[in-house]
């Protein structure tokens, strides 16, 4: 029995070997296939780009998947047939049942990692396909391709934005609004926070909104609530005041807000990304938690305007890990702050979620995670320059993120903010770096590089 053991041992890792052993032919027509499939997995593997190609291509994946499953039924078939022709006649049914358990046992831990690659490659397939549809929008980059992703440009940018409410539904306010700057060469990175109350945001000359709104996002009506002209509104409001005014679009609440992103502080907004506060609580818990400091009592629930007090707290201490409730609240929590305190926490937020997105904890939560992308996420970068984002990511995530919010202060109130001003920030801020140069003033805008750490008596 032990050397019919061996042979199926030896079928097992190299297939067909054990047909070939036993004087079959047939062994070949297993054996170069497999020899075949090696090739193509180094072919792939020697290049992360080839890898991320096929990672972003829902027909390759599926087909992937497809490949598998019949591989490893052939593969079984040849295991459990090579141990039947090896086997030795005469063998007891003590010893026919213990060669019988062994090639089970055998087929079960293959199985086990090509079921998970199956599960794997079509998860992978579904969240491309429901989260990089090929969101066509009016402010979208036209001049990229795979061989040239960023267009030329020295750095790319993506507004990260958070709403209530579902991803496809109308009425969002975006609550959260971020600016992630990357250059696309270095990775170095700088996020720029603006508060969800700022009022009067400007547009680009050369847009069309411009013309609806010379003088920056605001009414002419004295009766018109403050609520609907705020920053956080714009999402809303302007494709129900002017529907399809940029052009055709899938997205026009995003094309809008891009714009007055870009307008307001003087640069450029190439892609964006909303996500569901709602549903931010999977997100978190899907990836393990995260690790955030903090400074002060953050209050659970609870509602300000209307005095209903917060049904809890999330006390102070360095290195507090938290669960997706609680991120949530975290970022959200407003009772007995302002919203610059939460813009801050938000931006400690992106940080420590990238802290924890590190490849090995990816994959292993990879299922959780995509189930919840799926759900909370929406944006128009293609799905074809996904290798290049994830290539960019890596380098960003090497290097230290720089942060700048602005918050009330001596030169901004976001009742009616300086822009000229904001924008010298940014110019300075995207600049070349001069170690040299002058710093930025405290007191104007809040280099937030250091607002996530532990500081108990600030």
């Amino acid at each position: 029995m032990g050397g019919a053991l061996a042979v199926t041992f030896l079928a097992a890792v190299l297939p067909g070997a054990g047909y070939l052993w036993t004087r079959r032919r047939l062994g070949y027509a297993a054996l170069l296939p497999f020899l075949a499939g090696l090739g193509v997995l180094a072919f792939y593997a020697q290049d992360l780009h080839r890898l991320l190609d096929l990672a972003f291509d829902p027909a390759r994946l599926r087909a992937l998947a497809i490949v598998v499953g019949v591989a490893f039924v052939v593969w079984a078939f040849m295991v459990v047939t090579t141990y039947a022709m090896a086997r030795p006649l005469g063998m007891t049914t003590v010893e026919g049942s213990l060669g019988a358990l062994v090639v089970a046992l055998l087929c079960i831990l293959v199985a086990l990692p090509a079921v998970q690659a199956v599960r794997y490659s079509m998860t992978q397939a579904d969240f491309v396909e429901t989260v990089f549809s090929g969101e066509d929008n009016a402010t979208t980059p036209q001049d990229v391709d795979e061989a040239d992703p960023w267009g030329g440009r020295d750095r790319v940018n993506v507004l990260l934005l958070g709403g209530d409410g579902g991803v496809g539904r109308t009425g969002i306010r975006t609550d959260s609004v971020i600016l992630l700057s990357m250059d696309t060469r270095t990775g170095r990175a700088v996020m720029f926070s603006l508060p969800r109350n700022m009022m009067n945001a400007q547009f680009p000359a050369d847009s069309p909104l411009h013309d609806a709104f010379p003088d920056g996002f605001r009414s002419t009506d004295p009766a018109a609530d403050p609520g609907n002209w705020m920053l956080n509104a714009v999402y809303s409001q302007v494709p129900a005041l002017y529907p399809h005014i940029m052009g055709a679009s899938d997205n026009e609440g995003a094309d809008a807000v891009k714009q007055a992103v870009a307008g307001s502080l003087g640069t450029h907004v190439d892609y964006y990304m909303l996500i569901n506060l709602l549903g931010f609580q999977q997100l978190v818990d899907a990836i393990g938690g995260v690790t955030v400091n903090i400074n002060e009592p953050i209050a659970i629930n609870g509602n300000t305007d209307l005095g209903i007090p917060p049904t809890g707290y999330l006390e102070p201490g360095p290195d507090q890990h938290l669960d997706g409730f609680h991120a949530l609240w975290y970022s959200r929590g407003r009772w007995g702050s302002d919203d610059y305190d939460r813009m801050l926490r938000q931006r400690c937020m992106v940080d420590a979620i990238i802290d924890e997105a590190d490849p090995l904890n990816v994959l292993r939560r990879y299922q959780a995670l995509a189930k919840a992308g799926q759900e909370i996420l929406r944006t128009d970068v293609p799905a074809e320059l996904m290798p290049a984002f994830v290539d960019l990511a890596l380098k960003v995530k090497d290097k230290r993120v720089k942060s700048i919010a602005f918050v009330s202060s001596d030169k901004f109130f976001s009742g009616d903010p300086d822009y000229p001003w904001m924008q010298s920030v940014v110019a300075k801020a995207l600049g070349p770096r001069t170690p040299s140069g002058p710093r930025d003033d405290p007191g104007t805008a809040v280099a937030a590089d250091d607002a996530c750490g532990y500081h108990p008596e600030g």
